[in-house]
């Protein structure tokens, strides 16, 4: 197990039920890399994956 998956499986126990938008996603987004610029990095790179995952499954 990845140290990440414990925050994630935060996450899901703590919010899993909730219903957002991808609006409401990158404004988090957007706050966390606010106050913690050393992940500006990691959060652009999980921001373009999560925008592109469509794109991946066109190719198959």
């Amino acid at each position: 197990m990845y140290f990440t998956d414990r925050g994630i499986e935060e996450l899901d126990d703590r919010r899993g039920e909730e219903m957002v938008s991808l609006a409401w996603v990158a404004e988090r987004l957007r706050e966390f890399v606010d106050l913690n610029p050393e992940f500006e990095t990691p959060i652009e790179r999980l921001a373009t994956w999560l925008a592109r995952l469509d794109d991946a499954e066109e190719d198959d």
